[in-house]
């Protein structure tokens, strides 16, 4: 099984540096296949261009864009790894599946008002941290809102299946090293159940 964790944040030794760290280990450890896509140590430029936006006279997806779907060909499992900002996705993530699965990668041409997923049997999993325990995400509706409009949204135009989404709450500066510990347990145990 082939995995593709992609991960969002700028500091190369953040909490969610460290989550995807483990995922790819942890995968490895067990047999699989892994590729790590650091967005911000890739350079990824999460704008969309207008050459890019689908239109009946044509239209050409970048040159890092087309780099990065053979990168991505043949995989099984996409982990997509971030923090939350303001309750979503930072702007690399949702820039990256504007972009990269977008027509052509993720689902083929618009037929009849629809579209025909092209990632169909693949799966997908993410990992989110914020300072707020997983109770107030929810209290907030932003645990709805995320599973509705990311997870659930990008799966199923592209035809994947979701197979979970792990938050792990009260990541702050100074986090205690137990807390640590135990979200990468959890993350590790994640893997090793679902995979």
């Amino acid at each position: 099984m082939r995995h593709a964790v992609i991960v969002a944040h700028p500091n190369d030794a953040s909490f969610t540096l460290e989550v995807a760290r483990t995922y790819v280990k942890t995968a490895r450890q067990r047999g699989h296949e892994t590729i790590l896509r650091d967005l911000y140590r890739l350079g990824f430029d999460p704008r969309l261009q207008a050459e890019e936006i689908p239109r009946v006279e044509g239209f050409q997806p970048g040159a890092d864009v087309a780099a990065e779907r053979e990168v991505l060909a043949g995989t099984d499992v996409f982990a997509f790894v971030y923090p939350l900002w303001f309750y979503s996705p930072p702007a690399m993530i949702k820039g990256y599946i504007e972009r990269v699965f977008g027509i052509g990668f993720g689902f083929g041409g618009i037929q009849g008002g629809g579209n025909t997923p092209l990632l169909r049997g693949r799966k997908m999993i993410s990992f989110t941290s914020s300072g707020s325990p997983l109770e107030w995400v929810k209290q907030e509706g932003a645990w709805a809102a995320i599973r509705s409009l990311f997870d659930d949204h990008v799966a199923k135009v592209c035809g994947m299946s979701v197979i979970d989404h792990v938050h792990l709450g009260g990541v702050t500066l100074g986090i205690r090293p137990d807390v640590f510990a135990n979200h990468m347990e959890t993350v590790r145990q994640t893997v090793a159940k679902l995979f």
